[in-house]
């Protein structure tokens, strides 16, 4: 309820004038001095609160410039932003990091980035009309621009995240930079940066997109697409790159925790472990003595290399088998050594269905062949791919007696039955 104020006329009487309290908002001179006065306070702590102050008291300057209430921030954004918004461009495709200088960018899985013009009410792609044909610049952005999780911008604050090049450097991305929309859909097929994002605060980049043509309506703003942050890094360190997966024949250092010519890189190469494959099948004749190559690692560097080497892609299709005489099993390993089956009394079984004795007989087997690895006969995979069916296998001729014409399955004569 507003005051009044008694006040008393010529004539002595008295009449009552409303008016309003002051309340007077803290002024960006106030907030600057106590910011002074407080110099100890993380940076981190004050910069979210300057920011709030300066953007109140510039929305009051603009209030009281245009005589109008200041009632809430929302009513003033909403003039420009997501008021009259009702499409958006989206990226299609997650962006790998790092990216290495002068290679062209595409996603995690090899397939080209795409941009989708999409409808905010149905969260469908807008495949007809004249938006659905505009064309599409795209543009390097800091990687600073929504770290604060906002899904919404205007048309100036996505410009102002734009990042030029260096001085005297070339510019920061080349290649196709506008591409046509085509039933709402575009593909980013030949674009790459041509400098590091380490100079940034960030140390990151997105890559954003926007349309070219302005809108005939007024009353429709498309919303520009903005990625997921991402790293740049020049491309002599891609000699050095971590592998993932990693693939068997890649070189031991490919694997995390193993520095290129590193201390462990070189212990490793003293034992003849060079590939991926090598450290493998180490690792599956003996973890521990493994192990105690890198000395005193620590258990969570140890779980980072194991796990990054247990990812590799086996993709050799290489099977061994292993027999002792007259136990009645042939104990089959992949070609890191890990056994992936068996065949007892002429029927093969995978792992899950060997019951608790016969695993037992398989484990000891299992060490057999680790001691004796010269035994192992190279078979054919393709011969056990979907195999549920019952095997006779013969014993392979023997080696004081080879024969070059046997290669693969010719070592054991596979007889079908069923």
């Amino acid at each position: 309820m507003v005051p009044k104020r008694h006040l008393r006329d010529q004539g002595g009487s008295d009449f009552a004038v409303p008016f309003r309290e002051s309340k007077r908002r803290p002024l960006l001179k106030n907030a600057v001095g106590d910011f002074i006065r407080d110099l100890s306070v993380s940076e981190a702590l004050w910069e979210p609160f300057l920011r709030r102050v300066v953007r109140d008291e510039v929305e009051r300057a603009v209030c009281s410039c245009l005589n109008t209430p200041n009632t809430s921030r929302a009513s003033i954004h909403s003039a420009g932003t997501s008021g009259s918004r009702r499409l958006h461009l989206r990226f299609v495709g997650k962006l790998p990091s790092p990216i290495f200088t002068g290679h062209r960018i595409e996603s995690e899985d090899g397939a080209p980035i795409e941009v989708h013009l999409i409808d905010a009410s149905s969260q469908t792609i807008v495949k007809s009309g004249l938006f659905s044909s505009m064309k599409v610049e795209i543009l390097p952005l800091d990687g600073d621009f929504g770290s604060d999780d906002q899904e919404d911008w205007s048309e100036s604050q996505f410009n102002d995240s734009v990042v030029r090049e260096r001085e005297g450097k070339r510019p920061l991305i080349t290649g196709e930079l506008v591409i046509q929309l085509r039933e709402g859909v575009g593909y980013i097929s030949d674009i790459s940066f041509t400098d590091n994002s380490s100079w940034l605060r960030s140390r990151k980049f997105r890559l954003g997109a926007k349309v070219l043509q302005k809108n005939s309506s007024a009353e429709v703003r498309i919303r520009e697409a903005r990625s997921e942050p991402f790293i740049v890094k020049d491309h002599r360190g891609e000699s050095y790159k971590k592998h993932h997966p990693p693939y068997l024949n890649d070189e031991v250092w490919r694997l995390e925790k193993i520095a290129k010519d590193g201390a462990s890189h070189k212990k490793l190469a003293s034992y003849q472990i060079n590939t991926v494959k090598d450290f493998l099948q180490y690792h599956a004749r003996d973890p521990t003595s493994l192990r105690n190559i890198f000395g005193g690692i620590s258990e969570r560097n140890w779980k980072t290399i194991i796990g990054h080497a247990m990812n590799c892609v086996v993709d050799d299709n290489k099977v061994y088998a292993y027999q002792r005489p007259g136990q009645g099993v042939s104990l089959l390993l992949n070609s890191i050594y890990m056994v992936i089956g068996a065949i007892f009394d002429n029927q093969y079984s995978s792992l899950d269905e060997l019951t608790p004795s016969q695993k037992v007989l398989v484990e000891n087997l299992r060490q057999h062949a680790y001691k004796n690895l010269n035994d192992l006969v190279p078979m054919d995979e393709l011969a056990f791919s979907g195999l549920a069916r019952p095997l006779a296998i013969l014993q392979p001729e023997p080696k004081n007696e080879p024969n070059p014409d046997l290669h693969h399955t010719d070592f054991f004569q596979i007889v079908l039955q069923g």
